[in-house]
């Protein structure tokens, strides 16, 4: 599971670049930690079928609003898209709806995907470049020339 991807890249060209790294990450962290329609229906003991009947669906509607008394899934872009629970949405549809007394919902990671391992290593090479920058002092000179070139220009 991605924890943390971007932290500790700040300002300039590595806090443009972290930042977008670390959406990527938190985007890939939160799809981790959603469950399938199979994990939902041995959480609940319970039938696909049930599990189908209990969610909250409309044929209409892609992403109907929430209902208390059903099991919402996350958002989802396309109707082809599977149908996706936070672990949290499935333990409070156990516990307030059907009334199950201890709700355990467990999430194991999952194996990293290629691509993962592909915002990790761009991670560590933006880090690397960052401590190279910060200790030769090349990003005042950087801002230097930056401030000479900006005073440089006439006005239009």
């Amino acid at each position: 599971m991605a924890s943390g991807l971007g932290a500790g890249l700040g300002g300039g060209l590595g806090g443009a670049l972290g930042s977008a790294a670390e959406a990527a990450a938190n985007s890939a962290e939160s799809a981790e930690n959603l469950i399938g329609i199979d994990e939902v229906q041995r959480s609940l003991n319970r039938s696909r079928a049930s599990v189908y009947r209990y969610t909250n669906t409309d044929p209409r509607n892609l992403n109907p609003a929430f209902n208390p008394r059903k099991l919402n899934p996350e958002y989802r872009s396309d109707q082809k898209e599977p149908l996706m629970f936070h672990p949290n949405e499935v333990a409070r549809f156990a516990r307030d709806v059907l009334r199950i007394k201890e709700v355990t919902v467990e999430v194991l990671n999952s194996p990293s995907t290629a691509t993962q391992q592909l915002l990790g290593s761009i991670l560590e090479e933006l880090r690397a470049i960052r401590g190279l920058l910060s200790s030769s002092g090349t990003t005042s000179d950087l801002d230097a020339r930056r401030e000479q070139h900006d005073q440089a220009r006439p006005a239009a």
